[in-house]
């Protein structure tokens, strides 16, 4: 316990370095309108003119105080690490030359995969770097309204600001860095938690040896369900099995070889928990 403590520490002062790194070499220095505070702080520097710095700072510690009165302890305890060290990271980056001569457009997009990469690591410890999803989270408790819908609010009303203070090319600009952040966190969240799986259903009159094939030739569980058909209202028997991407040209060869008029339905799957995934069956 005390070396996984220490291991997500270790993560989260990673994570919230980096995505101070983004702010301070890209979002800042090339006025970018992305999500959260430091877009935030870039909107209304042409209204009052505070150091962006400084502001995305204040707002950081203004917003974990507001989340620990209205969200409690344990959101406090969540998001103190990240939310206590970002503003000494970015104090202390503001005063290095960390600015680049690159395209807004790529500067953006480097923010959001660079920004979303070190949130990604946060997060996957369990923790947050807090800022401007404490709003929503407190509206929702008042409110009752959809927490994704309270983000949607807030930052269309950050993207609305920056179109004022700005121009819309400007909030264009910023989407880039959205989309890429959001890209980048769900690549951290993802990797290592999962193979690349294929979850298939089939439904064949020639259900049992289809489901023999598998068990025998592939070494896969399966479950075999209880369905009817809607056109004809008869009883049918559907496979349900999740095969490693590398069985599962196999597996379209076992259905072709029993039954060529199969119905088979294939999706990707990422995150499978169990026998066969996370531990291993003996007889598999």
């Amino acid at each position: 316990m005390i070396r996984k403590k220490v291991l997500n520490l270790i993560l989260i002062l990673l994570g919230t370095f980096i995505l101070a790194v983004s702010v301070e070499m890209f979002i800042l220095p090339y006025h970018i309108l992305s999500g959260g505070v430091a877009g935030i702080a870039v909107a209304v520097e042409p209204f009052f003119h505070i150091d962006e710095t400084l502001f995305a700072n204040g707002m950081i510690l203004a917003l974990f105080f507001l989340g620990w009165i209205f969200l409690g302890r344990q959101f406090a305890v969540n998001t103190a690490v990240s939310s206590l060290f970002y503003p000494v990271f970015t104090t202390l980056l503001s005063r290095c030359v960390l600015e680049t001569d690159i395209d807004p457009v790529l500067a953006s997009f480097y923010a959001g995969l660079l920004g979303g990469f070190g949130i990604g690591l946060v997060m996957r410890t369990g923790a947050s770097t807090g800022g401007m999803d404490v709003p929503p989270l407190i509206l929702n408790r008042l409110t009752g309204i959809k927490i994704s819908t309270l983000v949607m609010i807030v930052d269309g009303l950050t993207v609305l600001l920056g179109i004022i203070a700005y121009d819309i090319n400007a909030a264009l600009i910023g989407l880039v860095s959205v989309f890429a952040s959001g890209f980048a966190i769900a690549r951290v969240l993802e990797a290592g938690r999962g193979v690349a799986a294929k979850k298939v259903q089939i439904i064949s009159d020639n259900w049992q040896a289809i489901a023999d094939s598998i068990k025998f030739r592939l070494k896969r569980g399966l479950t075999v369900i209880d369905v009817t058909g809607g056109y004809s209202g008869e009883p049918k028997k559907m496979i349900l099995v999740v095969v490693y991407e590398r069985q599962y040209n196999e597996l379209l060869e076992i259905i072709r070889e029993n039954d060529e008029k199969a119905f088979v339905i294939t999706t990707d799957s990422s995150d499978m928990v169990g026998e066969g995934f996370t531990y291993t069956s003996p007889n598999i």
